[in-house]
């Protein structure tokens, strides 16, 4: 696992170590992608029966400019540079659904890439490296908003939402909350990622639950589990409501039996955990 240190990364290593799944955990302590040592460095660790799960990333949290954004393809460059000489059984990258256009409101496989941002335009980039080096099955997957308990990115949603609930007793809604968007939890995209592996599986899927629920909606959830009111504030919109919803045929073709957690039973147990 490639960036085992993350929030994705160190969920996936807990899971699999829960199903006797031995792993190899490389976090940027053990391997810095961004330095060209990584190269030797990834060559000596990875065998030829390996699956590599490519989770390293530096997310928006980190920094949206020019220079992230280059640190991020140099970690792929270094990583294609050391695939180039060594065999593995199988990649999983994890891209990220910001390669597709807030402007199309059904996406699925189909939907050409257009991303809107340095984020996306490097998950595609990367993607790009990867599939036009790999001489081994590769598939990419492209989640959509992950929530869970460990997650520490705050990004906009219900993970972000809670934290506001528990210190400041309100959540802080953009616009009226009006936007639609599928939030997928971390346990689902685990068990995904595993069966991907088990069944070396190629290609490009989304990771989405296929039911989309406005930010307001997702609020009032994260605030109806607190035993004190939870005022929900709304703002003056500072950019225009966009809604994306997920066509999930793709993934319940792959995997007849899977199926996702709703969001509110699945929101409902992070609270738990989080508590």
């Amino acid at each position: 696992i490639l960036g085992s240190g993350g929030f994705v990364g160190r969920s996936l290593s807990k899971y699999l170590a829960s199903k006797s799944q031995a792993t190899l955990d490389i976090s940027s302590k053990e391997i810095d992608l961004s330095e060209s040592a990584a190269v030797s460095k990834l060559k000596s660790a990875l065998k030829p029966t390996d699956c590599l799960v490519v989770l390293a990333a530096l997310t928006p949290d980190k920094g949206k400019g020019i220079d992230t954004f280059m640190k991020n393809l140099r970690m792929v460059e270094h990583l294609c540079a050391a695939l180039s000489e060594v065999s593995v059984a199988q990649v999983i990258y994890c891209s990220s659904d910001a390669v597709y256009p807030l402007s199309e409101p059904v996406v699925s496989e189909a939907t050409p890439a257009a991303p809107a941002d340095l984020y996306g335009v490097m998950h595609l980039s990367r993607e790009l490296m990867l599939s036009s080096t790999l001489k081994v099955p590769l598939c990419i997957v492209r989640p959509t908003l992950i929530y869970g308990a460990e997650d520490t990115h705050n990004s906009y949603g219900p993970n972000r939402f809670r934290r506001q609930a528990q210190q400041d007793k309100k959540i802080n809604l953009g616009g009226e909350g009006e936007e639609t968007r599928d939030h997928v939890l971390i346990d689902d995209v685990l068990r995904l990622i595993a069966l991907i592996a088990d069944h070396r599986s190629e290609g490009v899927v989304n990771i989405a639950s296929g039911r989309s629920l406005s930010f307001r909606q997702v609020a009032d959830q994260v605030a109806s589990y607190y035993d004190y009111p939870v005022e929900i504030c709304t703002s003056a919109r500072q950019v225009p409501i966009t809604h994306r919803q997920f066509d999930i045929q793709a993934i319940t073709s792959a995997f007849p039996g899977f199926t996702f957690e709703r969001f509110e039973s699945g929101s409902k147990r992070v609270h738990e955990q989080q508590r």
